[in-house]
């Protein structure tokens, strides 16, 4: 698909995941062990045939980087393609006006660079697998100015609360973008994910600026819904919104369920990330894993019930973790029983003894703390 170019926007303002986030972007989150968050996007835009990526950060960009690096794990043309990591330096500390508006602009001769008359933009918090190709099939057919992708939920006064919904008309047309206040359970989810002409997105930047320096794309595009044509088109299959904690936690934990990992994982759409050379994992005569997800690398000692386990992670003899996500080379010390949490990277739990908390409220072990 040489019809468009592909950017992968960062996180709003509207999206916390506390603890977490102040270590790196949501992007660069650890996922089901093995990927990050952003593989998604980008292995959708590669598997749909777009071969020139932008990839845009403003905060914390370390170990994103170095997860990205050439882009050659993402099966993106190796002669004609590329993948670009852009940077927003432009109000660092005011991160209201630090937005994806304000990273456009200092990057605009990048994006006007592009020869694709299409530029397809999707967020780097959302996970779902699309097929770009066919959505910017429907999109041209349609004689739309901007597509928008949507995902329609019955769960929305508990869930996607710092999401925004999409109000249509009976044609499928745009009324309004509303952020979801949980007032009622059925919304359309907007999926952070447009299509439109090059030479209409720059206009929409320089209209945005002009307006107000807090705008970002979506309030341009929400104050253009009576000036111009704009669509939504319905998604199917799996979808979770990394937008806060809990999210996190439970859009992982959903996925040891082989059903629902199946709506995501299908073998004709692989999701690439950077591969990592390590051993198998060891399971030792005590070691017992159920309902669970363990990477490679690990040793297991211990009893693992419904979690999520990072690469190179020790679960020492009695150690029972249960209903966790545990990042790599975490160290779950003898006869420690942990349930109902997030342990974060390199972190040891070796002198408590029990760290527990409810499903509804998970506990946070910070990166690198010891406890």
């Amino acid at each position: 698909m040489a019809k468009a170019f592909g950017i992968v926007n960062f996180a709003g303002n509207h999206i916390a995941v506390e603890g977490m986030q102040e270590y790196r972007p949501v992007g660069a989150f650890s996922f089901l062990g093995r990927y990050r968050v952003i593989d998604f996007p980008i292995s959708n835009m590669s598997n749909s045939g777009i071969d020139h990526i932008q990839v845009y950060i403003r905060r914390k960009p370390q170990s994103l980087t170095a997860h990205l690096g050439t882009g050659r794990h993402y099966n993106i043309n190796s002669k004609s393609g590329n993948l670009q990591i852009l940077y927003s330096g432009l109000g660092m500390n005011m991160s209201l006006y630090n937005n994806d508006i304000a990273s456009y602009i200092e990057n605009l001769e990048y994006i006007e660079q592009q020869l694709e008359e299409y530029v397809v933009i999707a967020p780097s918090y959302m996970i779902y697998t699309q097929d770009y190709n066919k959505l910017l099939n429907t999109h041209i057919e349609s004689g739309a100015d901007i597509t928008l992708l949507y995902h329609s939920v019955d769960n929305a006064k508990e869930y996607f609360l710092n999401c925004y919904a999409v109000n249509l008309n009976k044609q499928k047309g745009v009324l309004s973008l509303e952020q979801n206040h949980g007032n009622t359970k059925n919304k359309n989810i907007f999926m952070d994910t447009y299509i439109m002409k090059k030479d209409l997105f720059i206009e929409l930047i320089h209209k945005s600026r002009k307006t107000s320096s807090v705008y970002t794309l979506l309030d341009i595009v929400n104050a253009s819904c009576e000036d111009l044509d704009i669509r939504g088109v319905s998604h199917r299959g799996y979808f979770a919104a990394i937008s806060d904690f809990n999210s996190y936690y439970e859009s992982n934990l959903s996925l040891t369920d082989i059903k629902t990992a199946q709506n995501l994982f299908v073998p004709d759409w692989p999701i690439y990330t950077k591969t990592n050379d390590s051993c198998p994992t060891q399971y030792f005569e005590t070691g017992t894993a159920k309902n669970s997800v363990v990477s490679n690398g690990c040793l297991i000692e211990g009893e693992i019930d419904h979690s999520v386990i990072g690469r190179g992670c020790i679960i020492k003899k009695g150690a029972v973790v249960k209903n966790c996500i545990v990042l790599s080379d975490a160290y779950i010390g003898e006869n420690v029983h942990v349930e109902n949490q997030v342990i974060d990277k390199h972190a040891k739990i070796t002198h408590a003894k029990e760290l527990s908390a409810s499903e509804d409220r998970p506990g946070y072990v910070r990166r690198n703390n010891t406890l």
